[in-house]
């Protein structure tokens, strides 16, 4: 459920958005489609998302794809180990949809990309 608001909340505002359910077929959707930012849940069926960011950062086709990490864990010390992993932010769940579209640009223009989604009137 949360997936789906948030593709739907960042399609409003105008973000093309490519969706694998498993971290590996995401690994392989990332080298293929090279995408300018990755949003990544932590909590994924066999490999965690912490993993996936790792093997990203690890792999030199991927490697300069920004990872914003959303997770629903808050505890001390979970966003230190994503960053660590080599994401560029840390969103946790439950999550103020404003918080979301703020994150992704931010992601988006630190690496000198446009923060907005397509001009939806053109």
């Amino acid at each position: 459920m949360n997936s789906e608001l948030m593709i739907e909340i960042l399609e409003r505002e105008g973000f093309e958005m490519l969706v694998a359910e498993k971290a590996e077929a995401g690994l392989e959707l990332a080298r293929r489609e090279q995408p300018d930012l990755i949003l990544m849940d932590v909590q994924l069926p066999g490999m965690d998302g912490l993993e996936a960011t790792a093997s990203l950062r690890g792999n030199g086709a991927t490697r300069d794809i920004p990872v914003l990490v959303i997770s629903a864990h808050a505890m001390r010390g979970d966003k230190e180990r994503a960053l660590a992993a080599g994401a560029v932010g840390y969103l946790t769940k439950p999550f103020d949809t404003r918080d979301l579209v703020r994150e992704v640009k931010r992601c988006l223009e630190d690496r000198g990309l446009p923060g907005v989604g397509v001009d939806k009137d053109g």
